[in-house]
């Protein structure tokens, strides 16, 4: 055995017999100085048991939150799916409705077709329908929405056809203003920097007097558009030396355009 393990023994063995032969008060006396020296420890072992069952209750409870709000999120995106399935419906019955009155007010014999097609880059100069020569649908024949004209149909299959739109630069049309004398030749023009497509009226007389606001119709000459369509609005006047033009904004939301009507035959 090391020195120093036996030094240790002989010390130990020397506080015990020490300690069994006090008296009955002093052996007391040690305890109680003992039990006071390691009792901040206890208290201390004991609040930090306290502490740490605590801590694990209130990880158990975040643990069964977390599982309740996974479970409400879950619940939420399938309710915004009905929702915005709801306001689809919703859109499609307005817009049916809308079709479906102004199918009984109009002048035309018309009839109903979709939007089926349209490229993103292109999306104002044409656009496929679901109708074509099965429906009574022939080329040249014009196009409308329940705001105004669309186009004409430029292609055609038996069941689509292609609409030029009143958009693209190749659509003329012999328009007029409403409230004035001013007849000119409206065109599309090329997608603006906002996105949102303009019409050009051009060889209005040099001091057409034009006010922003007033609409814009077809003359019915030319022998393709009826009178009296609705074309658009008038934005702003340009003139020079030797006549005028005017910027119109379509009467048509071309960027939301779904039905549409083809007229069969019509008022002169």
């Amino acid at each position: 055995m090391k020195p120093l393990n036996l030094i240790a023994l002989l010390l130990f063995l020397g506080a015990a017999t020490w300690a069994l032969t006090r008296s009955e008060s002093a052996v007391r006396d040690i305890q109680s100085k003992y039990f006071a020296a390691i009792s901040p420890f206890l208290k201390s072992g004991s609040e930090l048991e306290t502490h740490a069952r605590a801590f694990l209750e209130e990880t158990n409870h975040s643990k069964a939150l977390e599982t309740e709000l996974e479970a409400m999120r879950g619940e939420m995106g399938r309710l915004r799916l009905i929702e915005s399935r709801y306001r689809d419906l919703e859109t499609e019955n307005n817009q049916m409705r809308r079709a479906l009155a102004f199918k009984k007010l109009t002048r035309f014999d018309v009839v109903g077709a979709q939007v089926i097609r349209r490229q993103p880059t292109t999306w104002w100069q044409t656009v496929e329908i679901d109708a074509g020569e099965k429906s009574g649908i022939a080329l040249q024949y014009v196009v409308l929405s329940n705001e105004g004209l669309v186009g004409k149909i430029d292609r055609i299959d038996k069941d689509r056809s292609s609409v030029l739109l009143l958009t693209d630069e190749k659509c003329l049309v012999s328009a007029k203003v409403e409230g004035s004398r001013e007849v000119g030749i409206l065109s599309g023009q090329r997608s603006q920097a906002d996105g949102e497509p303009r019409l050009r009226l051009k060889y209005l007389s040099k001091d057409a007097q034009l006010k922003a606001g007033q609409r814009v119709l077809t003359t019915g000459l030319g022998g393709i558009f009826q009178p009296n369509i609705v074309l658009g609005t008038i934005e702003s006047v340009e003139s020079d030396a030797l006549n005028s033009e005017a910027i119109v904004r379509p009467a048509v939301d071309f960027a939301d355009l779904s039905t549409v009507f083809v007229v069969l035959s019509g008022d002169p």
